[in-house]
């Protein structure tokens, strides 16, 4: 074979276009989209909510459903065209040398099928092995997967799996009849920060393991920053630029990418020195898109010309495109915002401001079921055990920790949605502790919740202005004649207008709904607002104008929030104060500029080392913590992190509960290492300075 051969790509795709058959006619979803993917490569496509990525995914496989149709564009795949095949071939062909992961892993799994058999079948179906064959096989590759205890695995339900073991199961699964492509559609959306980063050394360690050619589909330019070789960024339908990821990342040309980059925090920024900047509007609908560019509508830099007059994916450097009229002229660096884009950055909060919250030991602990018939023998699950917190007024506190650190027991106990064992609570100088039928209905009124599902809180009976003057009425925030105003009020805070008063749930997207739920939360102008992760099933612009509005409401408002999410540069960004929980427990609190730098708790290091940073340039530390969160039925003795941490001193980690170390201006860390020790770390990432961009 001649070593100066041009590579034939195992994918390439050639002016692709897919359309859905309507009532009104063929909507088309995909238009003019090409690339290529080559063997060992990862390419990713990263854009909104209903940019057509998963579209793309889903016809390569021929997932389309019955009124969607590949209308025009060929799909090569190791050479054949996929378009026009039998569906038998393209079966055979799925099942053997492409493979794809999904977003949800319990989608893709069987739930009344073990682990096993589930895996077994790709085997036996595609290259008839036995059954035993084929379950040392399954064995095997869950171990290459980096399963703990595979043996016993193949032999449970998917149900007696983490996330992150789903996962690791489905890809696994995927990569049994060694696939030429495997397809990846936002693989790590679901899961913790820690388990999501061994996933993406997974794939890239596969990538280079197996040579396979791996699309990978994210909204998390993170995500895409780590695992790309090249990237495409696809908006309403259309490829607007490609190039590779150093490349895209340093010099965005398109109008578009470098939005999308401005939503986003980098780690080491927060509220008062930087600003989020969302994308105005909204990606339109396939079936209602401009006449001239696409993006012509949110666009800061269209003329009068974009209007009417398509541009063409053009090559403006070597193998960077970009779909602008005038990207040549576009400079990121000279950008400036809109008059009518927000831009609001933070005041600094009042050092000398009074706590409105403090907790005290607090415990919240659930009875389980024993695993003994008839047994009387009581099961206590520690879900928050012995934590101590407390938020000033007009500050935001934090709190990070991976599933099952309690983070969410704790909010969903400070405002009454759970009965606390043991500890003190006090709001505003209100005793809280008690059960919430006994609070009275200013304290009530003072706290409120923004949830991170609006669907699960929003009555689909129930107009948005209806459901936002709910507790106007309930608290007499305002007269009765004033309701209807009070709310258009706050729907034109929210950005959203009286146009929304009377739509119903069903007729908002995910941020619009997000923004209903937080303008029910401060209709009743309450001086605590706890946030359960507000922001994370969100796109980037969207979290952004969220980020930006929950900013402008503290500010108008003098609220003070408490604010959970599994981001940490979002937590970094936004919050003034940052608790760190692990499995009950607070190991880490401060000043959040002081969380991201040497001294941390080692459990604070591998959640930092764990986050993905939109930036291929920053270096970061690896360190991955083994195993799973442990039950906190039965926690560990001692430091509760000692079975997992990387820095473990000895034996006395596992017989006694840690230390307060102090290390001065409030930042404290729960650890058997000596301060001084900590305070030699390296630090976990280092991010290129803003002057360094090109």
């Amino acid at each position: 074979m001649d070593a100066h051969k041009p590579q034939t790509p195992v994918l390439d795709i050639q002016g692709l276009a897919i359309s859905y058959e309507t009532r009104r006619g063929d909507v088309p979803a995909v238009r003019d989209v090409s690339l290529q993917i080559r063997r060992g490569e990862a390419f990713s496509i990263v854009g909104e909510s209903g940019c057509g990525k998963s579209t793309v995914a889903f016809g390569i496989v021929n997932f389309l459903g019955r009124n969607g149709r590949i209308v025009d564009g060929r799909i090569l795949f190791q050479g054949q065209d996929l378009v026009g095949q039998s569906p038998e071939e393209l079966r055979r062909i799925r099942g053997d040398r492409i493979a794809m992961v999904y977003q949800d892993p319990m989608a893709a799994l069987n739930p009344s099928m073990r682990i096993g058999d589930q895996m077994a079948e790709v085997l036996i179906v595609h290259r008839h092995m036995k059954a035993k064959e084929a379950e040392d096989a399954c064995i095997e590759m869950l171990k290459r997967v980096h399963m703990p205890d595979p043996a016993n695995v193949v032999r449970r339900y998917p149900h007696q799996l983490s996330g992150g073991q789903q996962q690791r199961v489905v890809i696994g699964m995927a990569l049994l009849n060694d696939p030429a492509l495997l397809i990846m559609d936002e693989p790590t959306t679901a899961l913790d920060v820690t388990v999501e980063a061994a996933v993406l050394d997974l794939v890239s360690e596969l990538q280079h393991e197996f040579q396979t050619a791996i699309m990978y589909i994210s909204h998390n330019l993170g995500v895409v920053a780590r695992v790309s070789d090249r990237v495409a960024v696809m908006y309403a339908g259309e490829i607007v630029e490609r190039a590779s990821v150093q490349e895209l990342f340093a010099r965005p040309q398109h109008p578009y990418t470098q939005g999308l980059l401005r939503c986003v925090p980098r780690l080491g920024t927060d509220k008062r020195d930087s600003v989020l900047y969302p994308i105005r509007g909204r990606v339109p609908s396939p079936g209602a898109l401009p006449p001239g560019c696409i993006f012509e509508p949110r666009c800061d830099y269209a003329r009068e010309d974009c209007r009417f007059r398509k541009p063409e994916l053009r090559e403006l450097y070597t193998d960077h495109l970009a779909r602008c009229h005038f990207a040549e002229e576009i400079r990121e660096s000279v950008w400036q915002p809109p008059e009518d884009l927000l831009a609001h950055v933070a005041m600094p909060p009042d050092g000398m401001a009074e706590p409105i919250l403090r907790v005290q030991n607090a415990r919240t602990f659930y009875q389980a079921p024993s695993r003994k018939l008839l047994s009387r023998e009581k099961l206590l699950v520690k879900a928050v055990d012995d934590v101590s917190i407390e938020i000033k007024k007009g500050h935001t506190l934090g709190i990070v920790g991976e599933s099952g650190c309690g983070k969410s027991t704790l909010v969903k106990t400070i405002v009454g949605m759970e009965r606390p064992t043991g500890g003190e609570f006090e709001f505003m100088g209100v005793d809280i502790s008690g059960p919430v039928s006994t609070r009275t209905l200013d304290t009530i009124r003072e706290m409120q919740m923004v949830f991170q599902n609006p669907d699960s809180t929003l009555n689909p009976s129930f107009t948005v202005g209806y459901q936002i003057g709910r507790p106007l009425r309930r608290f007499k925030t305002v007269p009765a004649n004033q309701v209807r105003d009070e709310v258009v009020r706050l729907l034109d805070m929210m950005k959203l207008g009286e146009r929304y008063y009377d739509r119903y749930p069903r007729q908002l997207s995910g941020g619009e709904k997000q923004r209903v739920g937080i303008a029910r939360a401060i209709a009743a102008r309450p001086g605590l607002v706890l946030c359960d992760e507000p922001v994370s099933a969100l796109d980037v612009s969207v979290q952004a104008a969220v980020l930006n509005l929950l900013l402008e409401i503290q500010k108008e408002l003098g609220a003070t929030l408490a604010f959970i999410a599994h981001d940490l540069s979002v937590v970094r960004f936004f919050c003034d104060r940052i608790a760190v929980m692990y499995l009950g427990k607070v190991v880490e609190i401060g000043p959040a500029e002081a969380i991201y730098g040497p001294p941390y708790h080692p459990y604070t290091e591998a959640l930092l080392s764990a986050v993905p940073i939109p930036d291929p340039r920053a270096e970061q530390k690896h360190v991955r913590l083994l195993g799973t969160v442990p039950s906190a039925l039965n926690p560990p003795s001692g430091c509760r992190f000692h079975t997992r941490c990387p820095r473990k001193v000895g034996d006395i980690c596992e017989r006694e509960e840690p230390p307060w170390l102090d290390n001065g201006n409030g930042h404290r860390i729960a650890c058997h290492i000596p301060l001084e020790e900590l305070r030699s770390m390296e630090a976990v990432i280092t991010v290129p300075s803003a002057s360094t961009r090109a």
